[in-house]
């Protein structure tokens, strides 16, 4: 069995990812740090979970569990790591953002590798440490590095991308309260998202001497889960050839799916898939990306990646169906 500890239990992410991990059949929690909640059930906190774990919080931690999951808010995980200690062969899984760019993956002698399992498989195989992707970051890559990978991102890409509200996180606040949300829509960070930096870098991993501009527009969606992004880019072959593409790209993949039908959220929320449609017109390729922003984009790829490290199935704890209605 793999021993686990779960830093930062309290959050939606966290939320996700002890649902996930409760039926997974070759690990074992060892403990859910929270200083906030210490000696609470995490039923009281996550109320989904009761019957499922007798489990509490704690604000003490086992330093040689095999893997972590950090899921504390960005920019944390680095102090964590600062004022903790664990084993040499601690796994660690950082959901946040403090190691997903090349200039930051080095840190108190731990190599984080960038853990998007269709990009590089195989170097998240023989990882210590893994930098999870971003919720918004994932939906886009995964719709873009088909083309990367050919070298036929040589135009400007346009994205229009929409979120649930549990991409803002558990703590409220203005543009997160039901009653600012519910009945609304808006837009946030236009150009200027942070997930831009790891898509970017991505890009031009597989197309060396991407410089094309990205325009993201990140939206506000008045629904509580999953994420609807849009794509288009100028592209000279045929629909029929951009489809051939994905389908060669994502062949061995085992979560992202290219469908020939229209495609919406219903399909991937509470699942780990990604399911891309492909359309042309006016010369322009459209993709559209459909994922689950907590799961796909946050805990169910976490342990994709854990599944990896530690020479799992992939799809063990992760064979999830979507509710259709």
């Amino acid at each position: 069995m793999i021993h686990l500890g779960i830093i930062g239990g309290s959050g939606y992410t966290a939320g996700e990812l002890l649902r996930l991990l409760m039926h997974h059949p070759e690990v074992q929690l060892d403990f859910v740090y929270s200083t906030t909640n210490a000696g609470v059930a995490i039923y009281k906190q996550h109320p989904d979970l009761i019957g499922e774990t007798d489990l509490k919080f704690t604000d003490t931690i086992n330093p040689n569990v095999d893997v972590l999951f950090l899921c504390l808010g960005h920019g944390r995980s680095r102090s964590f790591l600062e004022a903790n200690t664990f084993s040499s062969t601690t796994k660690v899984i950082d959901l946040g953002n403090d190691f997903r760019l090349n200039d930051d993956q080095n840190f108190l002698g731990r190599d984080f590798v960038y853990g998007l399992p269709e990009l590089q498989k195989e170097k998240i195989k023989s990882a210590k440490n893994v930098a999870n992707p971003g919720c918004f970051a994932t939906a886009i890559q995964l719709g873009l590095l088909p083309l990367a990978s050919t070298g036929k991102l040589t135009n400007a890409v346009h994205i229009n991308a929409t979120t649930g509200s549990t991409g803002a996180g558990v703590i409220p606040g203005g543009t997160t309260h039901f009653s600012w949300r519910d009945n609304n829509f808006s837009s946030y960070k236009v150009f200027t998202h942070q997930h831009l930096g790891e898509i970017e870098q991505s890009l031009q991993q597989l197309q060396q001497g991407f410089e094309a501009p990205v325009f993201f527009i990140p939206n506000r969606g008045n629904f509580s889960k999953g994420i609807y992004a849009t794509m288009y880019t100028k592209y000279e072959g045929s629909e029929e050839e951009a489809k051939e593409l994905y389908r060669s790209f994502y062949n061995e993949a085992k979560f992202t799916i290219i469908s020939n039908e229209d495609i919406h959220l219903k399909q991937v929320v509470n699942t780990n898939k990604c399911i891309l449609h492909i359309s042309k017109s006016n010369g322009m390729l459209l993709i559209t990306s459909v994922i689950d922003n907590l799961i796909k984009g946050a805990s169910g790829q976490a342990i994709h990646n854990m599944n990896l490290m530690f020479g799992l199935d992939e799809k063990t704890g992760l064979e999830l169906k979507a509710s259709a209605f």
